[in-house]
């Protein structure tokens, strides 16, 4: 090895000394800095020092608070068992030594009847299938809301006020034109129907009516969860269009023919149907419900007044599934007037594709029945209830 290349190795050992020992001075350095910095005391804006007690600081974290309604006062019994229990009875002897006090004697003597505040009704809300608005205040008047009350009316679905009136137990409808103070109003928006999901733009459009109405008149507001709602609404929607199902039996003539309506007209009304406004012969429940329709395959409605030897190519017994209560128990029913009429004419019972309808049949058709009431039933919507009648609108 020449003398050129020894210097070459000995400069060379000499500088990766050198930057080794550079590196741990200046992470010696370093070391020394954080440690510092870390051992100093800091104060952290979220950070409450605990005042007159040995624990340490409670983090806290930023809240979104939400207005509360419909507080119970307190009853006056029992801010009356606190005050006494510091103060001591009026009848009580005054002792002449403040260092040694008269004991309260005990009192047997009936108390007087205290004013009790009878409790607020809960508000016709319906979680499952409704969007809600809370405002509260201690006096506004009805008229306040009736420019958003219209407005309200065309947005394309059902949209319900409610509200709670001034020293008021019952919430009851509300009414602008009335001369009415609330103390709190709840508005709610249903969020699917036969038409569809509510769309998101109009629970905001809801919102910002009862925002401008809250910011004017200093309103408490508070609004459901917007994105919970939009997710709901869209199941509701999916479900209601799995089980929104028309059944259509039809009574026709055999062969070419056709059927007599004076005798259709005369059975329904022997069954205790009525005739509609429509020119649609309709089974109404108590309630006045629809329970199943007859109407005619002729662009020509039924009339109360039918004369003998009208004809028909035939009727159509409509079953509307969701909206029937008891709902397998009267498509029976109608099945056997079915049956009754087609005999009445001479004609058959058929379905919506002309096929006559034998016994196997329609026991397949209450066995799909029995499965779609199942799954209403599940899904807390069961056929015929207030919630189906406003879903399947």
């Amino acid at each position: 090895m020449s003398d050129l290349q020894i210097a070459l190795v000995l400069i060379g050992i000499v500088v990766v000394g050198g930057v080794l020992a550079f590196n741990w001075w200046q992470e010696r350095r370093f070391r020394k800095q954080a440690s510092a910095a870390f051992d100093a005391p800091v104060n952290d804006v979220l950070m409450q020092p605990a005042v007159a007690r040995h624990e340490p600081a409670a983090r806290i974290e930023p809240e979104l608070h939400e207005p509360t309604f419909g507080e119970q006062p307190i009853v006056p019994d029992e801010a009356d068992a606190n005050l006494e229990s510091h103060l001591p009875h009026p009848s009580a002897p005054v002792s002449p030594s403040p260092a040694v006090p008269a004991p309260t004697p005990l009192r047997n003597e009936p108390r007087p009847a205290a004013s009790i505040t009878a409790p607020v009704a809960a508000a016709p809300y319906d979680e499952l299938i409704e969007y809600r608005i809370r405002l509260g205040a201690e006096n506004v008047l009805a008229n306040v809301f009736a420019d958003a009350f219209n407005q309200s009316r065309q947005m394309g679905k059902n949209v319900r006020w409610l509200g709670l009136p001034v020293a008021a137990t019952q919430w009851e409808e509300v009414q602008p034109w009335r001369d009415v103070h609330y103390q709190q109003v709840m508005v709610t928006a249903q969020l699917a129907d036969r038409n569809g999901a509510i769309q998101e733009d109009m629970l905001s459009q809801l919102c910002a009516l009862l925002q401008h109405i809250a910011q004017t008149h200093h309103l408490k507001m508070a609004c459901d969860d917007t994105g919970d709602a939009m997710e709901r609404a869209q199941s509701i929607d999916r479900f209601c269009v799995d089980v929104d199902v028309l059944i259509g039996l039809n009574v026709v003539a055999r062969g070419d023919g056709t059927v007599e309506l004076s005798r259709i007209v005369r059975e329904a009304e022997q069954s205790g149907m009525v005739l509609g406004r429509d020119g649609v012969f309709q089974l109404l429940d108590s309630r006045g419900e629809l329970l199943y329709a007859l109407c005619n395959h002729d662009a020509e409605p039924f009339t109360a007044n039918v004369a003998p030897g009208h004809e028909s190519l035939g009727v159509t017994l409509q079953f509307d599934v969701p909206r029937v209560p008891d709902g397998l128990k009267v498509f029976d029913t109608m099945v056997a007037f079915g049956r009754k009429l087609a005999n009445e004419v001479g004609g058959l019972l058929v379905d919506d594709n002309l096929r006559p309808l034998t016994d196997a049949g329609i026991e397949k058709i209450r066995s799909q029945l029995t499965q779609l009431y199942e799954r209403m039933e599940s899904r807390g919507v069961p056929s015929g209830s207030r919630r189906a009648l406003r879903l399947f609108s």
